[in-house]
């Protein structure tokens, strides 16, 4: 099972084309920022997003996620591979 940053419904977009989530759902909110990669989702259904931006509503804070291609194992691959060239 994998941990979330931000748990978010991965089909559930907005006018602005992108998933969103209210920050409160964040695990740590300082890790939400623009331009932040994170692994959103549910333990279950997770993936690799972008934070886009945070808009203030009267609800809340709404996050806005570019979910980005592949699985989170392909990422972890990746950064295994990169971290251990250094």
């Amino acid at each position: 099972m994998t941990n979330v940053d931000i748990t978010a419904d991965l089909n559930d977009e907005d006018e602005t084309g992108f998933v969103w989530t209210f920050l409160d759902e964040a695990c740590d909110r300082t890790l939400i920022v623009p331009g932040a990669i994170v692994v959103a989702g549910t333990p279950q259904a997770p993936a690799v997003a972008e934070v886009v931006d945070l808009v203030d509503k009267k609800a809340g804070t709404v996050v806005h996620l570019r979910v980005l291609p592949g699985a989170v194992s392909d990422y972890a691959a990746a950064v295994r591979r990169a971290t251990s060239a250094a």
